[in-house]
């Protein structure tokens, strides 16, 4: 008798505190009820910076994406850098080393031609970055990112360029490591200043978003990601080789000579010598950050201008 007494107790106490989680949970939803819905922050500004945010957290949260992307300028710059030396080709001739700088200069501008080259490889490497700005919008447009960020108050201009921002931070990360890589690999030190380099990176800035903002609006229809690889391979190396990345604009053929002096990569190439090496430009300072505001602020706005009407769930 005691036992069962003891039991219905229990069971008693055990109704009461079921009761009472009922009372809770009902207070509880009354009181989300009654209280203000929180205030959605439609700003531009906010979304731009969280979309932005998403892709570097992305990116800087992987170190092996930021080890795989360094690689390749790496072996420019340690292998093509200085297993073609010009230096070493003219001093075979037999003429006297300034007979030797003086060629050098007359071609590179330089009498290095591994800095010739490590401001190429900076470009180098904003213009591969860059070209794989899109690929981030094809995936998101798989993955049901796309149609959520669609779905809240972000413009879809935002959404363009949060893709081209988050670009153009990991190309300037990346060029900062690899200048001073190419420093430590005994690129000419001789002109550089605080102004200089601020200037460089003020070219790489403009550069990235001109062509992140290209490969961006390309892959704005684009739901397949072997389509969007593809479209990368057919621009990227042209617009690297047919530049004076690697190789003067003297010594190229005529006809690749006119190509080069309408290709913006040559305009980022001339500036960043010009401020970095001292070298004599293609054309001068103010002509190269005409060229790259013009084609950062142009193909930016098609970009917004496109997402408008392609953007779409």
């Amino acid at each position: 008798m005691k036992a069962v007494g003891k039991t219905e107790s229990e069971e008693a106490q055990s109704e009461g505190s079921t009761v009472q989680e009922k009372k809770t949970k009902v207070q509880a939803a009354e009181d989300r009820r009654s209280r203000p819905a929180p205030r959605l922050n439609k700003s531009p500004i906010h979304g731009l910076w969280a979309l932005t945010l998403r892709d570097l957290r992305k990116w800087y949260t992987n170190p092996i994406q930021l080890f795989v992307a360094l690689i390749q300028p790496v072996i420019w710059l340690g292998l093509f850098g200085k297993a073609l030396n010009f230096g070493s080709f003219i001093a075979g001739s037999g003429l006297t080393p300034a007979q030797q700088d003086q060629i050098l200069i007359s071609f590179f501008g330089t009498t290095s031609y591994f800095s010739f080259l490590a401001c190429g490889v900076l470009a180098f490497i904003v213009l591969f970055t860059s070209a794989f700005s899109g690929m981030s919008v094809v995936f998101d447009r798989r993955f049901g990112f796309l149609n959520k960020a669609l779905s809240t108050p972000v413009a879809r201009g935002s959404i363009v360029m949060g893709k081209i921002f988050q670009s153009v931070g990991r190309s300037l990360i990346q060029a900062a490591i690899i200048l001073i890589l190419a420093v430590l690999l005994g690129m000419d030190t001789a002109h550089f200043s605080v102004l200089g380099i601020a200037g460089a990176f003020v070219v790489i800035f403009l550069m990235g978003i001109g062509l992140s903002a290209l490969f961006t609006m390309l892959a704005l229809r684009s739901g397949d990601w072997q389509t969007q690889m593809a479209i990368i391979n057919l621009l990227n190396l042209p617009l690297l080789f047919a530049s004076n990345a690697l190789f003067p604009l003297k010594i190229m053929p005529t006809w690749l000579q006119d190509v080069v002096k309408v290709n913006p990569v040559s305009y980022a190439n001339d500036a960043t010598r010009q401020l970095l090496l001292g070298t004599p430009g293609m054309v001068g300072l103010p002509v190269d950050f005409a060229v790259l505001i013009g084609f950062a602020a142009i193909l930016s706005a098609v970009g917004i201008v496109l997402s408008w009407r392609f953007l779409s769930k």
